[in-house]
């Protein structure tokens, strides 16, 4: 006997399925569910599509602007546009002054009222900053000291105070999604602890443990290698926003050096989230000791402190003093440099030669010294990239933040507003 609207050959296969085949029949939703569903998603996508494109305009664009660049209708991407200004991930700006007749369009921004909090822990100094979706820094603080073999807690714990500080600083209205942490030095992907960080002399850290201030509500805390991070600054300038770079070797210096390699915009962090040490490729097997149990380390070379000492300085002197010493033409101070600019050479032929991007952005002290590095560095690579002949490396030193690593540590955070909009509007789960 078949079931009563159902087909003789369907009812005998349904008869026969197993009780989990037939509950899971049940549990499908009908034709008008699922197209609700498929509403919901199409909806959702679109509104990560306005963000995106209201996000990455160099100029900030109108309604009309958004409908255009998206391919929709004005009314939906009018409305779109309406959700994501309501829900504080888009701001209105003020109309530019107009003569004519009827109401000037308004222009569109990131919103203003979700933000991230960003901390840095470098050799030489603490940093947290306050960024928001439309890219404003809405609190900041630099706070320097010498971190070598530090108590970890001790300097967490700074950290946590300064990043409470600048926690209290955040207008009201500005809702702070989460906050990022970056390192400098090996840190695990999945679970956030610092692996090792040599020049701080720390090991088997988990930082969340020691900063539960630095996140409002049980709010993310995300831990990340310091150069990744600032690599991520130089290729997003503001939230969305592609930096005019796309492509590039980033070297993040300090007391040590760090790396990272970026393509199309998107850092490469390897397997397990550890690529980019490129302080610690060797130049020299016969050269001196590392902190890392090497030898011959490039930072050893091109760091802060090897720098200052190779010239006769004490290595906690500021950089003006290294530079000053070049001009007035001392010998060991354009020692120090020849020697960096060599070794700096070697090493980034290497990876150039290995990933086939010739374009090198220098952070930190080396952004410092570019100018006296920069000639000689080019030199080395011409005569080692095997490609110099076709595409000549460049090497640049953008001028940027301070502590950028710490625009790179609440970016990430924000790329979650970037990506998935709809989860930040009220009403959204």
């Amino acid at each position: 006997m078949n079931v009563i609207g159902v087909p003789a050959r369907v009812n005998s296969v349904m008869s026969r399925s197993s009780p989990a085949a037939r509950d899971a029949a049940d549990a499908r939703p009908p034709s008008a569910e699922r197209s609700s569903l498929r509403q919901s998603s199409l909806r959702e996508a679109n509104l990560g599509l306005v963000t995106r494109t209201v996000l990455a305009a160099r100029e900030p664009p109108t309604r009309a602007g958004v409908a255009a660049a998206t391919r929709m209708t004005r009314a939906t991407a009018a409305r779109l546009v309406d959700e994501l200004v309501a829900g504080g991930v888009l701001d209105e700006r003020d109309p530019p002054p107009v003569t004519g007749r009827g109401r000037p369009a308004r222009p569109l921004a990131g919103g203003r009222r979700i933000a991230a909090l960003g901390l840095q822990v470098n050799v030489t100094f603490l940093a947290g900053r306050v960024l928001t979706l439309g890219g404003e820094v809405l609190a900041e603080h630099t706070e320097p000291g010498d971190l070598r073999d530090s108590d970890p807690a001790a300097v967490l714990a700074r950290l946590d105070a300064l990043a409470a500080r600048l926690l209290d600083r955040v207008p009201g209205d500005v809702r702070v999604i989460g906050s990022g942490l970056a390192l400098p030095g090996i840190v695990a992907a999945g679970s956030g602890d610092l692996l090792v960080a040599p020049n701080l002399g720390w090991s088997g850290i988990r930082p969340a443990d020691h900063l539960r201030r630095a996140s409002r509500a049980g709010l993310p805390l995300r831990v990340g290698n310091e150069a990744d991070l600032a690599a991520r600054a130089a290729a997003e300038v503001a939230p969305g926003r592609p930096g005019p770079v796309l492509d590039f070797i980033y070297l993040s210096g300090d007391v040590g050096l760090g790396g990272a390699a970026v393509l199309d915009g998107t850092v490469l962090t390897g397997r397990h989230g550890r690529a980019g040490e490129i302080g610690h490729v060797c130049v020299d097997p016969g050269g001196p000791p590392c902190r890392c149990g090497s030898t011959g380390c490039l930072e050893q070379y091109a760091g802060q402190a090897a720098l200052l000492t190779a010239a006769g300085l004490p290595g906690d002197r500021p950089l003006t003093e290294l530079t000053a010493a070049v001009r007035a033409a001392d010998p060991a101070a354009r020692r120090a440099i020849d020697r960096a600019a060599w070794a700096l050479g070697v090493a980034l032929a290497g990876a150039v030669n290995i990933l086939d991007i010739p374009t090198v952005l220098l952070g930190g002290h080396l952004a410092e010294l570019a100018d006296l590095l920069v000639p000689p560095l080019r030199e080395h690579l011409n005569r080692r990239v095997l490609s110099a002949r076709w595409a000549a490396p460049e090497v640049h030193a953008p001028a940027g933040t301070a502590a950028p690593a710490a625009t790179g540590a609440a970016l990430v955070q924000l790329a979650d507003v970037v990506d998935d909009p709809a989860r930040w509007l009220p009403g959204e789960k």
